[in-house]
């Protein structure tokens, strides 16, 4: 099963994202922030880490570039509201896919499927 790192700093966000995750078939662990994440990218194997990149005290970005240093082969999707923001992502992490808010459930899971080649089904319409 793919394994997904969520950090997000919006409850009900970070809630709404995991449930359709898991609904898709994926086992989602989920962080408030990028501090909260650390241990998990430290302790733990995971195959992708979807962060949002603006976040308090450490941004998805940082979060990102330490995911790599330390877990090279996890994937890493950014998401964000901000324009401007995608442009540094893009630059910070080249190889990271952003997905810019506001976007449909389907989207985030098909880019997700699409990351991993995976042919299942996501349930969602």
């Amino acid at each position: 099963m793919i394994r997904i790192l969520l950090a997000e700093d919006d409850e009900s966000m970070r809630t709404y994202l995991a449930r359709a995750l898991e609904k898709s078939g994926y086992e989602v662990v989920s962080a408030a922030t990028g501090l909260e994440a650390l241990p998990h990218i430290n302790s733990d194997r995971f195959d992708l880490l979807l962060t949002d990149i603006v976040m308090p005290e450490m941004d998805g970005i940082e979060l990102a570039q330490h995911a790599a240093q330390v877990a090279p082969d996890m994937r890493i999707m950014f998401i964000t509201g901000f324009a401007a923001v995608t442009l540094k992502a893009g630059k910070a992490v080249p190889q990271a896919k952003v997905l810019s808010k506001p976007f449909h459930l389907r989207d985030l899971v098909l880019e997700v499927e699409r990351m991993f080649d995976s042919q299942s089904v996501s349930g969602l319409n």
